[in-house]
């Protein structure tokens, strides 16, 4: 039977068998399902806790295999193309310049590069650039609303992750993928929910997403959102 398991804010669905085996198997297959061989009579928390422990080594197992999957084309990074901004696609405009800039009209996004640089590059620097100022603006009403709960990160950081969009460290840190500026303000603000309220329970129990839902009612439409644009 098909289950799924919430890590962070990631959704880790797999297949869960019971037969008469003595230990708890947990394998990734090449199609990047993941199957979950309990021995019979295993508590759903048991196989739950397991799958926690595992949940890296499984994204990284099914991140090795997506990389023979057919991919959408990469950007080139030319003049013509849509490229994301906040949620909204927004065409991009290159020219060589005597130094390097962005302009952000609302229309289109003008990016002038350096013969010696590159339209990558001085784009994905905008990108980190208003990430930073962005995620920040974002956080503080609800930072300082969790401090009704006695509760304060450390501080917010960045920081780039091939498999997740945010993460809460054990000292309280919360770090957030820069590639979320690309998506829709509600979807950063899930995610920046999301990581704070681990400071207050630490793993996805029933209390977590009582939390979590109270705070942010619609919670999963900004999940769902998030994991169709940026696919």
């Amino acid at each position: 039977m098909m289950q799924e398991l919430q890590y962070g804010a990631i959704k880790i669905q797999y297949h869960l068998e019971f037969s008469e085996r003595k230990t708890l198997g947990i394998t990734v297959t090449p199609d990047m399902a993941v199957l979950v061989k309990a021995p019979e009579g295993t508590p759903q928390e048991r196989i739950e806790e397991k799958l926690e422990k595992r949940a890296r080594w499984i994204l990284k197992q099914q991140s090795f295999f997506l990389r023979f999957y057919p991919k959408q084309p990469e950007k080139q990074y030319r003049g013509g193309e849509s490229h994301l901004y906040l949620g909204r696609q927004y065409r991009l405009r290159v020219a060589t310049a005597k130094k390097n800039e962005v302009h952000f009209s609302g229309k289109e996004i003008q990016v002038y590069h350096t013969p010696k640089s590159t339209a990558q590059s001085v784009l994905t620097n905008w990108y980190r650039y208003r990430a930073k100022a962005k995620f920040a603006e974002i956080a503080e009403p609800w930072i300082q609303h969790f401090g009704k709960y006695g509760v304060q990160p450390e501080g917010l950081f960045m920081q780039e992750m091939p498999t997740r969009w945010g993460s809460c460290t054990a000292k309280g840190k919360i770090i957030l993928n820069p590639e979320l500026i690309k998506a829709p303000k509600a979807c950063i603000e899930y995610i920046i929910v999301h990581e704070l309220c681990h400071l207050i329970h630490k793993h996805h129990t029933q209390k977590f997403f009582q939390l979590q839902s109270a705070l942010m009612p619609d919670w999963e439409k900004w999940k769902d959102k998030l994991e169709a644009l940026m696919a």
